[in-house]
Order: C-alpha cells, then structure tokens, then sequence
C-alpha cells in the first residue's frame, strides 16, 4: 500500500496520533474525512477507517499516517 504524502496533513497526523496515543480509535470516521479531503482516494483505507471496527494500537492506517513501519 502507497501512502501518498499530501495525505499527511497536519490535520490528519493530529488525530491519528491523538488516537495513537490515547488508544481510543473513535475518530477513525473524522481520519476518514481528513484524508479524504486531503485527496485520498483509495477505497481500502477509507473504508477501513469508516469500519465501526474494534481498531486498535497498531492499525495499519493510522501507523502509515504517523510514518511507522
């Protein structure tokens, strides 16, 4: 999976990293959005935010806008 850099905006390295370290993945909708405004077309991530779910610590979308391996 290609994670395009423009899609790192500050608003969506904000709750990413929010939900990172909280560990309460709740805003994976608003992740959503924020990418999606950010030009992120790619069906598998935003549906994988969108899912109700359980996301936890270690969720692939979340680590590749925090730039984790």
């Amino acid at each position: 999976m290609t994670f395009s850099p423009d899609w790192g905006t500050s608003t969506a390295v904000a709750l990413a990293s929010q939900m990172y370290e909280s560990r309460d993945f709740g805003a994976m909708p608003i992740l959503a959005d924020a990418l999606q405004d950010a030009g992120c077309d790619n069906t598998d991530v935003l549906d994988h935010c969108r899912d109700p779910g359980p996301h936890v610590r270690g969720c692939w979308v979340v680590d590749l806008v925090l730039g984790k391996e």
